[in-house]
Parts: structure tokens; sequence; C-alpha cells
């Protein structure tokens, strides 16, 4: 299986904002009142939104492709501090997601993989990532040898509020 993760460019950010939205709704629903994730949806996949985020050159954003298909989005902060860990030392992945029929098959390993690569070029120490309590992503997370660090909490208004609770997960490099 050949994965490609394709940097973003003007001409992907349609696939990158309908890659996004797709993933985040097929695996995140369950975490928003009434169903409804339009306020994650609102402050993550816009057109001004992802304009200005690849413009950012803090960000790093890539379209994950299978061949030419579009599988899944990748957003890197690649000096973003955690607690002791100083912005020099820390890589942060904020967004990893995956259209749900391409979960489980090695794509989002192969994306921590290439995240690892970028990080360790990079000299950096640590990756981190907040993901949920609960949902298969911890254990996914776990077994590529991320441990957790400390609790965090979804702050978006209309999260359920017993679905707030998140892990902080870091792994030494």
């Amino acid at each position: 299986m050949e994965i490609d993760f394709v940097p973003l460019r003007p001409d992907l950010i349609r696939t990158y904002i309908s890659v996004g939205r797709q993933a985040y709704n097929e695996h995140y629903v369950h975490l928003w009142q009434n169903g409804d994730t339009s306020p994650y949806i609102t402050s993550s996949f816009t057109k001004n939104v992802v304009e200005r985020e690849y413009e950012d050159p803090t960000l790093s954003l890539y379209v994950i492709q299978q061949g030419k298909l579009a599988v899944g989005i990748l957003k890197l902060i690649p000096h973003k501090a955690l607690d002791t860990f100083s912005s020099k030392k820390a890589f942060h992945i904020e967004k990893i997601y995956l259209l749900k029929r391409y979960s489980g098959i090695g794509v989002g390993t192969e994306a921590l993989r290439f995240t690892e690569r970028l990080a360790r070029e990079m000299n950096k120490e640590v990756l981190w990532l907040d993901t949920m309590q609960n949902g298969r992503a911890l254990s996914f997370y776990q077994k590529n040898d991320f441990v957790i660090h400390r609790a965090s909490e979804l702050s978006f208004p209309g999260a359920k509020a017993s679905e707030k609770a998140m892990w902080i997960l870091i792994k030494k490099l």
C-alpha cells in the first residue's frame, strides 16, 4: 500500500476541507449534542480557516493520498511547547483524520511514521497529541508507543459533557 503525504497547496484546499469534514463526521459525531459538529467544523474546515492555516508558516498541512485518492488529512505544528518541553523540543500532531473506510489498514500508522521522521530530522525530543479518553484512537496511539502524559478536555461549545475528557499523549524520540 503506497501512502503519500502531499503538502497542502491552493489546488488541494477544497479536497483538504472535504476530506477533513467527512472524516471528522464519520468518527466524531457522537461527541456533539444532537450530532451537531458545526462548532468544530466551522473552526477547522471552512475555506477561510484553511486558507489562513495554509499561509501560516508555523503549520504543516497535508492531504494523505493512497494513489491519487485522498484518504485523510494531517495537520502538524512542528514547534509547539508542551509543559516542560519547549517549542524547540516538542512537535505537536494536531490532526490525523482518515476516512472511515481507510481506518484500520495501516494509513494511520504510516502517518505516525511520517511525522516521527519529520520530528527526528528537526531533532525533536517528543511528539505529542490530544486524543479522546474514550474510543479506539487511544489504543491505536498506545500501540504506537505513545503514553499518557496528562488529562485534558475538549473545550468547544456544544460538545457533550460526558465526552469532553481527553488525554495528552507523548512519545519520546
